[in-house]
């Protein structure tokens, strides 16, 4: 009976929570829109959040949609684009679709303008003025369509100041005269590789002067302008729901009491933590703290978290060799934070301290989700492998990388491979020039593990030694047909050949597909790593 009125639309909230479950799920959202009515009016709302976003749409449509809702007199400027004709605009639509947009990233909004224009039109989308008065105009619809946005991502770089004109210009000034437009904002983006602050600083006054609403915060690429730096302090100090912030390469001062019982997350991410800023003692709620690829990694911060009264929720640690680590030091903060800490990235090539920094790892912490490995010879292949035996529990995502073909090393790491790995795997990453008798070993012994993403690489210039096709034929031989994993990745196929990923070959795309094997992309499946690890893996989304 109940599934029978759910479908049947007469449980309006409940058929609401359902299309909710699915707000990520594009293929099925398009779906319910042919259910009825209803779920019709609740897809499509969703469908619209972030259209500039969206990876991989067939065409710049929606743009074509958006434009629908221009005046006449901004028909006719268009129009005066040869490529532009009266067909180009829509007679009608059935829903007000810029309405539902909550998500702006203005990058995103530049680079769906020039696909647009090089898949529907015959134009010089170098054309700046073209793209700048467009780019206007879609702030103006938006704006005039009452759009409410819950993200805003701000972007002020080289590329977007020689495209600088009146036409932008009076896009952002629409967009600071227009409060309601991004007043209630809950996630700020502020992405800054120019360094002219009168472009940045006006749009963080604005921020701090009509909006309290921010929840969550990034900065990527604040310069040491003391204009900026005031004005993103006084943003941050503003606001008394904040919850997340994420640092890339900006010192911030945290120094601020109106988020103490707030704040829960914080990410700092490629900097100098020696000239950090931060009252860890007065945030009362916070639940966890990462430290990406951040340099100075040594007494002085390290002695700050030590003296802490409370505990320091440390849940990512990623070094490399920017980290300059000091063993003593981070003994202590393993003695603190290890019981904390899921998510581990070691990229040392030659470090004196691997053998102790492993040893540590092993003895304090035993919660490890996230783990990703390099290892350039044999030395430490022994303590990285009992590590990853010893996590083998709680282990989720596995990243190995051999930085060069080693036969030693590869036979060491297959011969021990079955017994440290769990029976489950959410990840697996392998980079390596496998031999072929190496591959059919990995892939034996891999068939009776069950991993939804599986990517076998290899590292770039070394097409010579990589026997990929024997290694695809191992595949299909021991784990396609076993059907254990759910989506795999490879790239560099063919040796002597350019560059190639396995996703461009159709044909192996769909024989795979046959299985309940969806090959995707090696950079789409790929966790990333440096400035572009995907941090959702790591239990921490951010926009």
């Amino acid at each position: 009976m109940t599934c029978s009125k759910i479908f049947s639309g007469n449980l309006p909230e409940l058929t609401y929570e359902i299309v909710q479950y699915f707000r990520n799920d594009f293929s099925t959202l398009h779906s319910c829109i042919l259910v009825n009515r209803l779920w019709c009016h609740l897809a499509i709302p969703l469908l619209w959040e972030d259209p500039f976003s969206k990876e991989y749409p067939k065409n710049y449509h929606f743009i074509n949609i958006c434009l629908h809702k221009l005046n006449d007199g901004d028909k006719i400027k268009l129009n005066e684009y040869r490529f532009f004709t009266g067909s180009s605009f829509l007679s009608n639509t059935l829903f007000n679709y810029p309405s539902f947009i909550k998500c702006l990233s203005i990058p995103k909004v530049y680079n769906s303008i020039e696909s647009w224009a090089i898949k529907n039109f015959l134009c010089d989308v170098t054309d700046v003025i073209l793209r700048n008065f467009i780019f206007s105009l879609l702030v103006k619809i938006f704006i005039e369509n009452e759009v409410n946005l819950h993200t805003f991502e701000l972007e002020i770089s080289n590329l977007i100041i020689q495209c600088y004109d009146d036409y932008f210009n009076t896009a952002l000034q629409l967009i600071l005269q227009n409060p309601k437009f991004i007043c209630n904002v809950k996630n700020l983006s502020i992405r800054l590789s120019y360094q002219k602050d009168s472009y940045l600083s006006s749009f963080i006054k604005y921020f701090y002067s009509n909006c309290t609403s921010i929840s969550s915060v990034y900065v990527h690429s604040l310069s040491d302008n003391y204009i900026e730096k005031d004005c993103l302090f006084k943003l941050i100090n503003s606001q008394q729901n904040l919850r997340k912030i994420y640092s890339f390469n900006s010192n911030l001062n945290l120094n601020v009491t109106n988020y103490s019982n707030t704040l829960k997350t914080i990410t700092f991410h490629c900097i100098q933590l020696n000239s950090l800023k931060v009252n860890f003692e007065q945030l009362n709620v916070l639940e966890s703290i990462h430290i990406l690829y951040c340099s100075s990694l040594d007494s002085t911060f390290f002695q700050q978290i030590i003296n802490l009264t409370k505990p320091f929720k440390l849940k990512s640690l990623f070094i490399d060799e920017r980290s300059k680590l000091q063993i003593e030091s981070l003994k202590l903060l393993l003695q603190k934070s290890g019981n904390y800490l899921e998510n581990i990235t070691i990229k040392l090539y030659n470090s004196e301290y691997m053998l102790q920094l492993y040893k540590l790892l092993e003895i304090y912490c035993d919660k490890i989700k996230f783990l990703d490995i390099l290892f350039k010879n044999d030395k430490y292949i022994y303590l990285a492998l009992d590590l990853i035996k010893n996590v083998q529990q709680n282990l989720n995502y596995l990243s190995i990388y051999l930085i060069r073909p080693n036969r030693k090393l590869e036979s060491i790491m297959l011969e021990n491979l079955e017994q440290i790995l769990p029976r489950r795997l959410e990840y697996l990453k392998l980079e390596h020039n496998f031999s072929a008798k190496g591959s059919k070993v990995l892939f034996k012994k891999l068939q009776n593990i069950f991993i939804k993403k599986l990517l076998i690489g290899n590292p770039a210039n070394s097409y010579d030694t990589f026997e990929s096709e024997d290694i695809l034929l191992h595949i299909k031989k021991y784990i396609m047909k076993e059907k254990r994993i759910e989506y795999l990745a490879m790239k560099d196929l063919y040796k002597r050949r350019e560059k190639r990923d396995l996703f461009d070959y159709k044909n192996v795309v769909k024989e795979f597909k046959f299985y309940g094997i969806h090959v995707k992309d090696y950079d789409d499946l790929c966790i990333g790593d440096g400035e572009n690890i995907k941090t959702d893996y790591i239990g921490y989304e951010f926009l």
